[in-house]
């Protein structure tokens, strides 16, 4: 289901997908909501995960002003599969994790979102900057596999909430499906 309007012409989403518009003003939620079409048209007929990826992290960087906003992305290596760093914005970051290491690599193994309200009290958590308090990762899925995970990172602790939770997990679905 499309969420760009139907009347839109060919050129209207072609304008929507190069300039993102979402007021400052707006609550979380709204900016989600409001984040959406926008991110749908600039998907539109572009598959390039790279591309896609590297839109995605800026828009949410540029709407939502995270301290750390990328994907890391299931990749082979000699010691088996690993979480690779893909496109992002912020802080040098970590670039390999292994599965079931960190916030993301719990992601990655248990399929599913996790919301982390102060990342010093996450057993395990893999602390890429010392300037990172909260963080939200989502796993991005295709045929039921984890191929990816977006994580994003607060400079403030308790910074996310379900609203994120759900703008993003909507967000990674719209980006699985240009995979």
């Amino acid at each position: 289901m499309s969420l760009i309007p139907a009347n839109f012409t060919s050129l209207q989403k072609k304008e929507v997908a190069e300039t993102i518009r979402v007021e400052n003003t707006f609550s979380k939620s709204e900016k989600y909501r409001t984040l959406l079409p926008q991110i749908e048209a600039l998907f539109a007929g572009e598959s390039d995960v790279v591309a896609n990826s590297a839109n995605l992290v800026a828009a949410l960087k540029e709407t939502f002003g995270f301290f750390w906003v990328g994907f890391y992305f299931v990749k082979p290596s000699k010691a088996g599969d690993e979480l690779v760093l893909g496109p992002f914005q912020g802080p040098v970051a970590c670039t390999r994790i292994s599965k079931g290491k960190g916030v993301c690599g719990m992601v990655w193994l248990n399929k599913e979102t996790i919301l982390v309200e102060d990342v010093d009290q996450f057993p395990g958590h893999i602390a890429c900057s010392a300037l990172s308090k909260s963080e939200i990762v989502v796993p991005v899925m295709k045929n039921n596999k984890v191929v990816a995970v977006l994580d994003v990172d607060s400079d403030q602790l308790s910074d996310f909430d379900q609203d994120d939770k759900n703008g993003l997990e909507q967000l990674v679905l719209l980006f699985s499906q240009t995979l």
